[in-house]
């Protein structure tokens, strides 16, 4: 009789597939806040639209926003194939909507004033 369990470990293997790289497919783990003027915050929103229901701000230069996901802006075919003129006509119709939590608030901010961070 012949010995299956190399071939059944194999296959375990292969079905768990890749994992610390299936983490990074989903952006960072943390994001910064950038293009917001000194005099001004990003604020924190129920909803993923800009009439939502204001939860909290955040300063320019905001750091440590934990990235909980995004939807909306460019798929990565659309970032590819359009040019700038008809990326940023895509954008205007479709924002990027990321949902963060920074500082014990979780809400949703626009994506355009997110840049990758960190979290000492």
């Amino acid at each position: 009789m012949r010995n299956t369990k190399p071939i059944l470990f194999a296959m375990i293997i292969l079905a768990l597939g890749p994992g610390p790289a299936a983490a990074e497919a989903d952006g960072p783990d943390f994001y910064r806040v950038t293009g917001i003027r000194p005099a001004d915050v990003l604020n924190i929103r129920a909803a993923p639209k800009a009439d939502a229901a204001k939860l909290g701000t955040i300063p320019p230069g905001g750091t440590c926003l934990r990235n909980l996901g995004c939807q909306g802006g460019l798929s990565f075919q659309e970032f590819s194939t359009l040019s700038k003129v008809e990326q940023a006509k895509r954008l205007k119709q479709h924002p990027r909507w990321c949902r963060v939590e920074y500082q014990g608030v979780t809400g949703w901010v626009a994506g355009r004033y997110l840049a990758e961070g960190s979290c000492p």
